[in-house]
């Protein structure tokens, strides 16, 4: 035992674990890449018109980020315990460990630390992921963690999430995370569309797209929530402690963002009813209008041309006889073949 590191030779030992989720740490990456690239080009923006630009993006570029970043987060549902509990299969030592379970759209995360984490001559830190997304089969994964031999509380939390498992978890879970997971793509669409709006002279339509942003992230927490609640739930023994579940950071972050574009969405409608010309200076856009093309709201506004009526036309003058026979006169001399100066 001594030459292997004092650790059992049949059980794969802890994998690295980071700080936090990859795909989020991407996501936010990406973002806080995208917002610098901003920054640096801020002072070539004049007046007030920098502050209203940098508010803009700012915000644009944070409902971006929450609604990749928690459809792909596992922290919808979480809970944590710390308890007393057997170690492994084949062995009567027991450990304190903090055990931790979080529920995310595309599967589990489970964690087990040791407090302290140095017990039984092993390093216990121990972070597994089990998904059930389109292509994958999470009863597999579950028997891949069997082979490996990972410690009790990971395979007793894994086991609950199987499809045979009588709590029915697998099911309520796996629906709620398609159709919330589907709604949220949605929505990342419906921001892009408002983006692309909100760079054009329609305003309001730019409104309508951010309100159905909002509108379907609440979509999307309405159908976790039902699909989650169809069933009792099920209580997770761990030793003698029992560890319950509450919603995550993903959940109340979905909401504020939900809430934050249905409120942006409505004030910009507002906005265009009550005071369209500093709608249009806070985007940036000309307030000054063509008065050629000056449109009417039963006509579709800006896109439809209004023209003159006939009132406003000048009315045609009247030439004097004489003043005609010499224009005439003058016509025969210089074109005398024209067929127009015979008229």
């Amino acid at each position: 035992m001594a030459a292997l590191g004092h650790t059992f030779p049949f059980y794969a030992g802890p994998k690295p674990t980071f700080p936090m989720d990859t795909t989020s740490a991407t996501i936010i990456m990406i973002f806080l890449t995208a917002l610098a690239t901003f920054i640096v080009i801020l002072p070539g923006i004049r007046g007030k018109t920098r502050l209203f630009w940098l508010l803009r993006v700012v915000t644009s570029l944070f409902i971006g980020a929450a609604i990749l970043a928690v459809n792909f987060s596992s922290e919808w549902s979480v809970g944590q315990v710390s308890t007393n509990t057997s170690y492994k299969a084949f062995s009567s030592e027991w450990i304190s460990a903090d055990v931790g379970l979080q529920v995310g759209l595309s599967g589990v995360n489970i964690t087990l630390t040791g407090t302290p984490v140095q017990q039984l001559n092993e390093t216990i830190n121990y972070n597994e992921e089990f998904t059930w997304r389109l292509g994958e089969n999470y009863a597999e994964e579950y028997a891949k963690a069997l082979e490996k031999g990972l410690p009790d509380p990971v395979l007793y939390l894994a086991e609950k999430f199987t499809p045979r498992s009588p709590c029915g978890l697998y099911r309520q879970y796996r629906l709620a995370g398609h159709y919330a997971s589907a709604t949220l793509w949605v929505a990342f669409l419906c921001w892009l569309l408002a983006n692309v709006m909100l760079s054009m002279p329609v305003l309001v339509y730019g409104g309508h797209m951010l309100l159905a942003t909002g509108i379907f992230q609440l979509l999307a927490l309405l159908f976790f929530c039902m699909a989650t609640s169809l069933t009792p739930p099920c209580p997770l023994r761990l030793g003698a402690s029992v560890l319950h579940t509450h919603r995550g950071p993903a959940f109340w972050i979905t909401l504020t963002t939900g809430l934050l574009c249905v409120l942006l969405g409505l004030a910009m409608m507002v906005a265009h009813r009550m005071q369209p010309h500093r709608l249009k200076a806070f985007f940036n856009q000309s307030v000054d209008e063509d008065p050629m093309l000056e449109g009417s709201p039963e006509e579709g506004g800006l896109l439809s041309p209004r023209y003159r009526p006939m009132a406003d036309s000048p009315e045609p003058q009247a030439i004097p006889l004489s003043e005609a026979s010499s224009i005439k006169a003058y016509c025969e001399e210089v074109h005398p073949r024209e067929p127009e100066c015979a008229l």
